[in-house]
């Protein structure tokens, strides 16, 4: 599913094909929650490197979160005028990005469930919103982001 996203400003705007379109991992750890969680927590999808289209890439900084002391090779890009959280790149996976669904503009795919991960992390103010029988854990789900699509039918 081709994507187009931007950042609040309007500087930065971006497309990608999206092979994990639909918006269903909420990650409640200290980075996302911190950097891109108005809710208390983040929800990413995955999509093709290769494919990602960029204008206004001038206005993109890099943030490398520290975890137990020691700089993650992830690199956050943002919007470097409004401070939007636009997507994830890790070089341990150099085929993939992960965009913020909250940058997508293209309406997306509703999730007919969610996943709760990194509860370690949640702060006590955030509310957990699980359903019944929704996936809860403490560190990372059991599915990746395109194995959780595959198994629900929702693969882009």
């Amino acid at each position: 599913m081709k994507l187009e996203g931007s950042c609040h400003c309007g500087a930065v705007a971006f497309t990608v094909s999206a092979t994990a379109p639909a918006p269903y991992l909420r990650c409640y750890c200290s980075i996302c929650r911190k950097t891109a969680g108005g809710g208390g927590y983040a929800i990413n999808l995955g999509a093709q490197f290769d494919t990602l289209t960029v204008s206004g890439s001038e206005a993109i900084s890099v943030f490398h979160a520290m975890i137990d002391g020691t700089k993650s090779p992830a690199e956050r890009r943002f919007c470097k005028h409004c401070g939007s959280a636009l997507w994830v790149w890790d070089p341990g996976w150099p085929d993939l990005v992960h965009p913020f669904a909250s940058a997508i503009d293209t309406p997306l795919p509703p999730a007919p469930e969610h996943v709760h991960i990194m509860l370690d992390a949640k702060p006590t103010w955030v509310p957990l919103e699980a359903k019944e029988g929704e996936e809860c854990t403490a560190a990372y789900p059991s599915q990746s982001l395109v194995e959780w699509h595959e198994s629900h039918n929702l693969a882009g």
